[in-house]
């Protein structure tokens, strides 16, 4: 039987892959790539070239990801124990084959010739900065370190590897391990029909009577944003704010503290063999920030500047908990009376903007807005092999031409990664014969899916304006990777781009949401197609920054709390210690002693954001001062927006990011744009 992981494709086979066929394919691919690097290597031409070094290695590459990609895909949006057990036993395979390439000295060697060479100076100026991106690369996996500690620098890899991915195992099965089924509808008072529909259609699909709610983001949010019943917001937020961890109804089951613990230390010391004092000087080695003072000087300043903000902000909510029966505000409170107060103040719900934002018209808009910036055409096709019926592919067009694609899968639903994300599925690449291989991206989100089916007199998808906000941030990622016109894999897209830069297209993106232009583009009723009116608009905007101040704080909490962790600035500190101490310092408000925040905080702990949370507030600096030319120049303006492709979009990891934005801006980042879209210019009233 044929391993589809290992045929030619143009998009992947996904019905065709199971788990058995994972192993023996990564396999195979990795012996090939061993033979062909020695063969390379062994039989080194008189000079290193981009053609004889670089396009070879990139084959090597392209063959890899088409057999991996789409089986780490699929292993975040169908998982399953079995390919689960076989994505597992591919990982120490991929890492161990890693470390061989970053430790390979006769590679090493070939790439710092080619740097040294006179052709060198020929080259453009993306593959300089991917010779040189490499070299630092070669460096930081410990190319100059003796024998035995490379064979460490080894082990540390493999095990973080296991560790990590542990970690998200962990958190989507403690998430599912939690429901209650509830059959007295009054519980549920507060929650508005469209969170009971679903709440109705999970129990069925589970054969049960009455509503099914659980951890998911949909209904957790739900219930903390609506339920009138204190008790079952408690309910729900214990059991959500202590998944995988020491504490809660399931307490001891799949912890994650004990691997949080593990993964700090090998990184401390994976740092430390490298030449680092921690971790966090290490995460810089390829980052825009110059050094740990820099980032942690930045987010207290941010801090600082918000806190009177997020005081105020509190001090208001309180005061109307108060006024409305509950004067000892708690962490499950906080999300029903801001939701309350925002009413109160704004006459405006999320549940009231829903019906204006149905997803066929929110991607419609959406794909209306980067027409009119960046002269694309966006166009479904139905013909592609699904991994799941709520899989969509659209293709992006060019004068004509299919110039790239992307899939796009959209709800919650069990055995599906939480969050929101955009992944490369293939990069663009100028073959050796000179074809050109055009990009395809994932996207990825977890929203509330549609209830019912149309012939049932269901209703499509209906998005809140917070998730509208999510599928415009991934989008602007997805434009990043399919817009790019760097020809070489290191380089294009997302790749090779500092990772405190690499959120300046989607947050940039979410710009769009909020302007009255987009808005008439992205919104419409989905019974009668009339648009957002005025009134509900007005409203909107108004809204904008209410409680921006606390949020701001929020997000300055986790990235000092994650950066600071792994600066090991007080080493003896334990790590719920660490999180004590930053909000001591910035939080305003204080979650119950049972919170375990950490446990579940994948971005840092099985993603790429460790010791780099930071970079969503770094990027948001860029993306608001990048935004504030529109503002000047016209939101839709094509001319702007086609600097913005240009000089951003275009360009991917060829350049350092700050000379891509002096190009596009005229100047160096400020953050005003940012505080003023914040609403937090001025003094608190």
């Amino acid at each position: 039987m044929s391993n589809p992981l290992l045929q030619s494709y143009d998009l992947p086979p996904f019905s065709s892959i199971r788990a058995e066929h994972v192993k023996p394919a990564i396999e195979q691919v990795l012996a090939d790539s061993r033979a062909q690097l020695a063969s390379l290597l062994d039989n080194p031409p008189e000079k290193w070239t981009w053609a004889n070094l670089i396009e070879p290695l990139d084959e090597m590459g392209e063959k890899m990801s088409r057999a991996w990609s789409p089986v780490s895909h699929l292993n975040a949006v169908m998982n399953t124990p079995e390919l689960r057990d076989a994505y597992n036993s591919c990982l120490p395979l991929l890492s161990e084959f890693s470390t061989e390439l970053g430790q390979n000295q006769k590679l090493f060697e070939a790439y710092r010739q080619l740097a040294d060479s006179a052709d060198f100076a020929a080259l453009d100026q993306a593959q300089q900065t991917i010779i040189e991106h490499a070299l630092r690369d070669f460096r930081l996996s410990g190319i100059a370190l003796p024998a035995a500690q490379q064979k460490r620098y080894g082990e540390l890899q493999l095990r973080l590897s296991d560790l990590q991915s542990r970690f998200s195992n962990q958190v989507m099965d403690a998430t599912q391990a939690w429901s209650r089924h509830i059959t007295d509808a009054s519980i549920l008072g507060g929650l508005p029909e469209s969170a009971m529909a679903q709440a109705r259609q999970t129990a069925q699909s589970k054969e049960l009577e009455g509503w099914l709610i659980n951890l998911e983001f949909p209904s957790y949010y739900a219930v903390m944003t609506y339920a009138h019943d204190r008790a079952l917001r408690e309910e729900v937020y214990t059991a959500y704010s202590t998944r995988a961890s020491d504490q809660g109804p399931h307490a001891g089951e799949n912890d994650n503290g004990p691997l949080i613990d593990e993964i700090l230390a090998l990184r401390q010391e994976l740092a430390e063999l490298l030449g680092y004092a921690n971790y966090a000087e290490l995460s810089l080695a390829t980052k825009m920030a110059e050094n740990t003072d820099q980032v942690v000087g930045f987010l207290r300043d941010l801090g600082h500047r918000s806190k009177p903000f997020a005081e105020q902000d509190l001090q208001a909510l309180r005061d109307f908990a108060a006024e409305n029966g509950c004067p000892d505000l708690q962490s499950w409170d906080v999300g029903y009376y801001s939701e309350q107060l925002r009413q109160h103040r704004y006459a405006i719900s999320q549940e009231e903007l829903k019906p204006y934002f149905p997803i066929d018209q929110v991607l419609q808009g959406m794909f209306g807005v980067v027409a009119k910036l960046y002269g694309i055409e966006l166009r479904e096709t139905q013909d592609f092999d699904r991994w799941h019926p709520d899989a969509r592919l659209f293709e992006v067009i060019e004068q004509g031409e299919v110039t790239g694609r992307f899939f796009l899968d959209l709800y919650a639903r069990s055995h599906k990664r939480g969050g929101a994300w955009m992944d490369g599925c293939r990069d663009r690449r100028r073959l050796p014969g000179g074809a050109l291989q055009r990009p395809i991206a994932y996207l990825v989100c977890n929203f509330t899916p549609p209830v019912g089916t149309a012939a049932v007199g269901g209703k499509p998808a209906l998005l809140t304006h917070d998730e509208v906000t999510t599928l415009f941030h991934e989008f602007g990622h997805g434009l990043h990777h399919l817009l790019t016109q760097v020809d070489y894999p290191a380089a294009s897209g997302i790749n090779g781009v500092a990772w405190d830069a690499v959120e300046l297209p989607s947050q940039f993106m979410e710009n769009w949401c909020w302007e009255p232009e987009g808005l008439a583009l992205i919104s419409g009723h989905y019974e009668t197609g009339s648009p957002l009116p005025q009134d509900l608009l007005d409203k909107m905007l108004a809204a904008r920054n209410f409680q921006s101040g606390l949020g701001m704080l929020r997000q300055i909490e986790f990235s000092l709390f994650d950066f600071l962790l792994h600066r090991r600035d007080d080493p003896e500190l334990g790590v719920q210690q660490v999180l004590d101490k930053v909000r001591d310092e910035v939080a305003v408000f204080r979650p119950p002693a049972f919170n375990r925040f950490q446990n579940g905080f994948s971005h840092v702990f099985a993603g790429g954001y460790a010791a780099g949370y930071y970079s969503y507030k770094w990027a948001e600096v860029l993306s608001a001062d990048a935004f504030s030319r529109f503002e000047e120049e016209g939101v839709l303006n094509t001319d702007t927006g086609r600097a913005f492709r240009d000089n951003i979009l275009a360009r991917g990891g060829s350049r350092e990011p700050m000379e891509l934005f002096v190009a596009f801006r005229g100047r160096e980042p400020t953050i005003d744009a940012l505080l003023r879209h914040s609403g937090l210019t001025g003094k608190a009233a």
